[in-house]
């Protein structure tokens, strides 16, 4: 079973597109196919026939969300976490050749590989759970195994996001 677990910010992020989607987007969505039904013949309509596909795909959305932000369990920084990977943490890592990444550990609905976040769910985060600084992990891919040492672990970004 996937871990249901979201970063307040994540969830905020989740929350305010679905605020949007729903008192913002839609209504408008909603104008322009009445205006667009309005002009007559719909089966001839390009801007009805869009927006009536767009209001799906909002409608969709909007469930989807819905049912993803009730079920989703916010973790918050703990003090205890200090020192140790877990949930929602930023980790460097280096390899033997030197190579440096950073990382951050977060639910499936915050996944951007451009700011570093990985999911729960994967297995360089799932070697990292728990580990210290010097620690090493084992990742295995699919070109083997690759080693990697931990050096930082921090609860706030690296850089500003």
């Amino acid at each position: 079973m996937k871990a249901l677990l979201i970063t307040r910010k994540g969830w905020q992020a989740l929350d305010k597109e679905l605020k949007y989607l729903w008192k913002e987007y839609r209504p408008e969505i909603t104008k322009k196919v009445q205006e667009a039904a309005a002009q007559g013949d719909r089966s001839e309509n390009a801007d009805y026939t869009y927006n009536k596909r767009l209001l799906r795909q909002i409608d969709g959305r909007v469930r989807y969300l819905v049912k993803r932000v009730e079920e989703l369990n916010i973790v918050d920084y703990s003090p205890q976490q200090e020192g140790k990977v877990f949930f929602g943490a930023w980790i460097e890592l280096e390899n033997e050749a030197g190579e440096v990444v950073q990382y951050r550990i977060v639910g499936k609905d915050e996944l951007d590989t451009k700011l570093g976040y990985i999911t729960i769910d994967s297995p360089m985060a799932r070697a990292l759970i728990g580990k210290q600084v010097d620690d090493e992990i084992v990742v295995q891919t699919p070109s083997g195994a690759k080693e990697w040492y931990v050096n930082k672990i921090q609860y706030k970004a690296f850089k500003d996001e």
